[in-house]
This record gives C-alpha cells, structure tokens and sequence, in this order.
C-alpha cells in the first residue's frame, strides 16, 4: 500500500479532529499546544507533504523561503491568510487554502450578538452586575436602541456578509453595502449598493465589516470614514482587527460620535490584551475571537482540508485555492 502523506498540525485540534487527522496521515501533532515560530515550524516540518497551520503561525516570505521541499500544500485553519505571504508561496509553487465556507454561519451568528449587545448595551449591563453597582430596574435606566429599522452598512459583502444580511431582515434592518463588484439582483435581496465607502458610510447606523485584511485595507476604518458615520453609530468587527484605526475608534467613542462598538477581532490579538482604551469602556464589547469556535466549523474545516489535500495528491482540482494576485 502507498505510504500515507506526512501532515504537520501546528497547533491542537479537538481530540477527534486530530484523531481524524492521525487516521488518514502521518500526523505531526502539537501535542502541548505550543506556538511555533519561524524556525520551530520549519524544523517541524521537515519531510512534510502538508502543513495545516492557523492565524497564529507567522509564515513569511523568509520562513516559507526555507520551507523543505517536500512541503506542496499550505492549508490555513481559518478564512483569513495575511498571516502567509502568498507571493513567496507562488515562487515556491506551494498551493495555500483556506476554509471559508465552513465558517460562514458561524462568523455571521457572532456578528449579529455584537450588533444586539452593543445596540441593547450588554457589556455595560454585564459589567453593571460585575461589580455589584446595579440597584435595581428604573424607566430610564441603561435605554437601549432596537435593530428594527436601523440601516446595516455592509462593508463586504461576500460568504459572510450575505449570511449577515440574511440575519439582519429578520430583525427588520434595511441593508446597504459596497463590494468591489455588484452583486447580482437576486442574490441582493433588496440590499442597496453602493459605489464607494465614502457613499455607504453615512447611511450606515450600524457598520459590519465583512473584507479581507491586505496591505490596501489596513486601517480602512480610518478617522476620517468614522466621521462619515451617522453620530450615534456602532462599529461591529469580526473580520480582522487590522481592518479599524484603533486611535480613531477610540477617539469616536471619547468624544461621543460613535453611540459603541463590537469587536470580536483586535490588533495584535495573539500577543496581548486589548488597547486599555477600548476595554476599559463600558461601551465597547469585547469577545475573543470566538466567530469560529464550534464543534461544527473545526470539523468542517479539516473535512473541507482533507478534501482538499486528496484532491491536490491525486492530481484534482482544489476549492478554495487562494489566488495569489487577487488575495481573494
């Protein structure tokens, strides 16, 4: 029988994804769930066919230079990739993955707690009892905003950010959004385009950022696009927190223009704690990075890997081939 592929895991898994994994590979488990840097991982990855790696693994031009060569196939155990540098992974004629529709649903539940907790003030509420400073309900007191009504600016409106705007008729909001391309008319649902960030921003009472993080979308969410935001707006991010000038967010809340914000994504979320000034403000809601965590996505995205690494082994086509010059 054909020997089976050498897989390296970076990071764990739940027990029956790595069984599962174990199964079908040689895997290479990180069993005590230790962050590999640069040259851990290509010492790991010695005589690897595959690498399934995840948002934490910093594989750069540098690192993935030196890869061994018997490394074909990067597969990355999340939708997005600026963690990998794409163009190295060309030049070594290595295939990079990712698993994007397995956490669509997921990502777009998450979205939807956000703009609920930060419209209905849940994280000054929660905090409120924390600490044991609630004395009890009065008319007044902690006066919410209902999403019925409101306008949902989308700013990306791809897997995840349609399965938002599904979410958000429900709950009675009227959708606009901008995409680089246009939908198509059925697949709008009524949702309004816009042409620009700059039209989008001001008819969004709610703002749901749905776009990869490239070197063009840094800091996208700027100073100036917030000022753009009706006074009284939420920001809500499950994206990347790379997408939002964190000082300007801040600065919006300080000075009231913005009425919170949501944040299930953060800048340097992996090193350190959030930025003080967006923690410690009862008007911001923090969750860590949980839009993917469920027993269904892990599994769902080792079955859409396995697929994947099959098919590239056998000579098939692959889904969910990241096309390097378009970065999506």
């Amino acid at each position: 029988m054909p020997s089976k592929p050498t897989l390296l895991v970076t990071r764990k898994l739940p027990e029956a994804v790595e069984a599962r994994a174990s199964r079908d590979y040689k895997a290479r488990l990180n069993v005590a769930d230790e962050p590999l840097d640069g040259d851990g991982i290509l010492r790991a990855a010695a005589g690897a066919d595959a690498v399934l790696c995840t948002t934490t693994d910093r594989l750069d031009a540098a690192t993935i230079a030196k890869l061994p060569n018997s490394v074909r196939i990067l597969a990355t155990f999340s939708v997005g990739f600026e963690h990998i540098d794409l163009k190295a992974a060309r030049a070594r004629g290595i295939v990079v993955t990712n698993t994007p529709d397995v956490l669509t649903d997921a990502t777009a539940d998450i979205a939807m707690l956000l703009m609920l907790g930060a419209a209905r003030r849940a994280s000054e509420g929660e905090r409120l009892i924390r600490s044991d400073g609630w004395t009890g309900w009065a008319p007044t007191h902690m006066l919410g905003s209902h999403l019925g009504g409101k306008r949902l600016g989308i700013l990306g409106m791809g897997r995840i950010g349609r399965a938002v705007a599904q979410r958000a008729r429900a709950f009675g909001m009227v959708v606009h959004y901008h995409n680089r391309q246009r939908l198509a008319l059925e697949d709008e649902q009524g949702a309004i385009f816009h042409e620009t960030p700059e039209s989008l921003l001001p008819s969004s009472d709610i703002l749901s950022i749905h776009c990869p993080l490239t070197q063009e979308t840094r800091h996208f969410v700027d100073k100036r696009r917030i000022e753009l935001l009706p006074l009284g707006a939420i920001v809500v991010n499950t994206a990347r927190g790379g997408l939002i000038d964190e000082d300007a967010l801040a600065d919006a809340l300080d000075s009231g223009h913005l009425r919170g914000t949501a944040l299930d994504v953060y800048v340097g979320e992996f090193e350190h704690p959030p930025p003080a000034r967006l923690w410690s403000n009862p008007r911001v809601l923090i969750t860590p990075h949980t839009s993917s965590i469920s027993d269904a996505d892990r599994h769902g995205s080792i079955d859409l890997f396995c697929e994947n690494l099959r098919a590239y082994l056998a000579g098939r086509e692959l889904r969910n081939v990241i096309d390097w010059a378009r970065g999506y």
